[in-house]
């Protein structure tokens, strides 16, 4: 697909340095044979992005239940050697990855239409204590490379610390959230009847994204996106 073929052309294109991934010298932060290797596009739910079979757009929990999200993506699956790379990259205060990995984010089917529909990209942000430990948010870093002019941080807050979602299981993970997000005083006029893309690095269970979802809806947001760069499968 073009845009798949666009990223193999960027990332050999760009300075070279070290694959992150096989360690190839001299490579880009993502070689082409890494790329094509881990990062083929597939059939994904459109509502949860979780894998389905050809021709399915809708996974049958999302049938039966629809979630916040009107449209959800995913770039990569959450398994070699993608969970690895993002661990180094969120909690080894790597944010030079942060252009490679939202070129691969931008290559995802259907991405490039929804950043350019899009009113607002938002990241989903961090508690104040969580990036004083990682030292940047690395949702807000990949939007400022997918949407450097859409992208604000002014309008979705998280308004307290939770544990982190890793180690909780899905209920836990449901009822941690819950209230921990919410639009900032005076922009829910600038969220009514706008398309909205949120974006975080790692999709787990989608309750901080779904949460996040409620809060833009209740203020009004006409249409939701969520764009992840991996999905847990």
């Amino acid at each position: 697909m073009p845009l798949f073929h666009a990223l193999l052309d960027r990332l050999t294109t760009a300075l070279p340095s070290q694959c992150a991934v096989c360690h190839a010298w001299p490579a880009q932060a993502l070689c082409e044979a890494c790329v094509a290797r881990f990062a083929q596009p597939r059939p994904r739910c459109r509502s949860c992005a979780l894998p389905v079979p050809h021709g399915v757009e809708r996974c049958g929990a999302c049938i039966k239940q629809t979630p916040p999200l009107d449209l959800c993506l995913a770039a990569v699956a959450y398994e070699y050697p993608w969970s690895g790379l993002i661990a180094r990259y969120k909690f080894g205060a790597s944010p030079g990855w942060s252009q490679a990995l939202a070129l691969l984010m931008r290559s995802t089917p259907w991405a490039e239409p929804a950043l350019d529909a899009a009113d607002l990209v938002l990241p989903m942000p961090l508690s104040s204590e969580r990036l004083r430990q990682r030292g940047f948010n690395q949702a807000l870093e990949l939007a400022r490379h997918l949407a450097p002019d859409k992208t604000r941080t002014d309008v979705l807050l998280r308004l307290h610390d939770t544990p982190a979602q890793s180690t909780l299981p899905r209920a836990a993970r449901l009822r941690n959230v819950q209230g921990a997000f919410g639009v900032a005083a005076g922009q829910a006029a600038r969220l009514r009847e706008r398309r909205i893309l949120l974006i975080d690095d790692v999709m787990t269970s989608g309750a901080s994204l779904h949460t996040a979802a409620q809060a833009l809806r209740a203020a009004g947001a006409a249409h939701i996106t969520g764009l992840v760069l991996a999905r847990t499968e």
